[in-house]
């Protein structure tokens, strides 16, 4: 099986592709490491394939917050300025700056 180089990095604000919600990556995972119910519930015509990194995500949209499992294929770099809302960031990181958060100094290894 091939390792891919992670595209987006811990901190950084991306959206979804397809459906537009933003969020902030918490972890990345090399290719996909959820459950196979999980991936069998994506409607076949979207479903990602699975040899690509799969990325964690704080993310939020019109109707609230959680937390979302996203393949790569499926992120692009999120241009709006604006925070993302959730209530699990200052857990992970601290205050946001222009599109990415700094990892709190007690996660980072």
């Amino acid at each position: 099986m091939m390792e891919y180089r992670a595209k987006f990095n811990i901190g950084q604000v991306v959206s979804h592709r397809l459906f537009g919600f933003r969020g902030v990556i918490y972890d990345v995972d090399p290719q996909y490491a959820n459950t196979e119910a999980w991936y069998e519930a994506i409607p076949k015509e979207i479903r990602p394939h699975k040899d690509q990194p799969f990325y964690h995500l704080l993310a939020q949209n019109e109707t609230g917050s959680y937390e979302a499992y996203v393949s790569e294929q499926n992120l692009v770099m999120e241009e709006n300025p604006v925070p993302v809302e959730h209530p699990g960031i200052m857990d992970y990181f601290e205050e946001g700056h222009s599109g990415h958060y700094q990892l709190r100094n007690t996660l980072a290894h």
